[in-house]
């Protein structure tokens, strides 16, 4: 049985002409874990903003891997339709790094993105966790919800142990944000 993180009603008009997209208005729009069904639709999200340099790609394997730390936004009455997604990572027992939030294309800016960011910060404090961060292209959209722009030197080196992986470890061009819980 699934369990609902957060609940939220979006009053946004419509955006059916886009592609993916399906009206939202007056939908209730829940968070849960994600499900092994969920993987295929997080899998489309995310490598759909990796081809536009947006994030970083996710390979079907990595999501499996760490399927445990995602939680994805869907809506009350299609439990199976997948709108965002994004996973809160654990690194240590006061310090989880948020990642891969997307959104379905054409679905942008009506709040999921925000709920689903919203649901792993209190995931987050029910850890009891001192700080969650975040590497970013978008610091705009993190600085919302308390995060701050800090140097990447900064960070514990417990947090790099992943980026030695990326495709991009020698030339980071993300910003590393953290917020103090």
């Amino acid at each position: 049985m699934s369990r609902v993180v957060e609940d939220r009603r979006i009053d946004e008009a419509g955006v059916s002409r886009k592609e993916g997209a399906r009206a939202l208005r007056g939908q209730v729009i829940r968070v849960r874990k994600a499900r092994m069904a969920d993987v295929a639709a997080m899998h489309s999200m995310i490598n759909h903003y990796a081809e536009k340099q947006l994030m970083l790609p996710k390979a079907h394997l990595q999501l499996y891997e760490t399927l445990r730390d995602y939680s994805v936004a869907v809506e009350a009455g299609d439990d199976s339709r997948v709108l965002g997604c994004g996973s809160l990572h654990l690194y240590w027992e006061d310090l989880a790094e948020i990642r891969a939030v997307a959104v379905l294309p054409g679905i942008a800016h009506k709040g999921i993105g925000s709920r689903v960011v919203e649901a792993l910060i209190e995931e987050g404090r029910s850890y009891g966790l001192e700080q969650i961060f975040v590497f970013t292209y978008v610091p705009a959209f993190f600085s919302r919800f308390g995060f701050v722009q800090v140097e990447h030197r900064s960070m514990p080196l417990k947090v790099f142990n992943e980026c030695f992986h990326c495709p991009k470890f020698n030339t980071c061009d993300e910003l590393a944000m953290v917020l103090h819980l």
